[in-house]
């Protein structure tokens, strides 16, 4: 089998992994907190999400946070450098994207209201 690997491999990489920062790491997280610290009413409709903010509060949330996103970085590479498998390669930053800016979206939105 053809070991996957091409110049522009790491490049794409790169941003896709930009990207999912950005959305799911970066929007998604500074949204969730602005909307839970802004009405003490709302609570996270995730209930896994939920439940570490309940155990651990912010930190808790991070770190779920931290793991997800760890564990996609992981299948990513294992994707790329074990089953060579370039589907599976993209699909965990992008995953993490989409549903980064979707949360995102849908936090800003509900901040508006």
């Amino acid at each position: 089998m053809k070991r996957f690997s091409y110049p522009e491999a790491d490049l794409d990489f790169t941003w896709l992994w930009i990207f999912a920062t950005l959305g799911y790491g970066v929007g998604d997280m500074i949204t969730t907190l602005a909307l839970i610290g802004y009405n003490p009413l709302v609570r996270e409709g995730n209930a896994i999400v939920r439940w570490l903010f309940d155990m651990w509060g912010i930190p808790g949330f991070v770190a779920g946070k931290l793991l997800v996103f760890g564990a996609c970085f992981a299948i990513s590479l294992y994707a790329l450098e074990v089953w060579e498998d370039r589907w599976l390669y993209y699909f965990p930053p992008l995953l993490l994207t989409v549903v980064g800016g979707f949360t995102t979206g849908y936090n800003i939105v509900l901040l508006s209201a």
